[in-house]
């Protein structure tokens, strides 16, 4: 199991998951419980483990918070999903 800050994903889940939009990769920012698309601004909450792959569900991040999330993904070396 991925596990930080209480919340945590199977890995061999995280391993196959991709946005519901655009198919492509996520990146899971752990402390934060979400999974991000670069590519689209949205993120994904997970709750209690469950990620929720809902496009009406996910959140589109202004330019300052996706500048932040990108930042901590080149920063940390956060791998994307696939």
């Amino acid at each position: 199991m991925v596990r930080l800050v209480g919340v945590s994903i199977d890995p061999a889940l995280l391993s196959i998951l991709a946005c519901p939009e655009d198919k492509g990769p996520l990146h899971w920012i752990a402390d934060e419980s979400i999974l991000y698309n670069v590519r689209t601004r949205r993120a994904y909450r997970v709750v209690d483990g469950i990620p929720v792959m809902l496009v009406a569900e996910s959140t589109v991040l202004d330019e300052s918070e996706h500048a932040r999330i990108t930042a901590r993904i080149a920063a940390e070396g956060i791998e994307p999903t696939f």
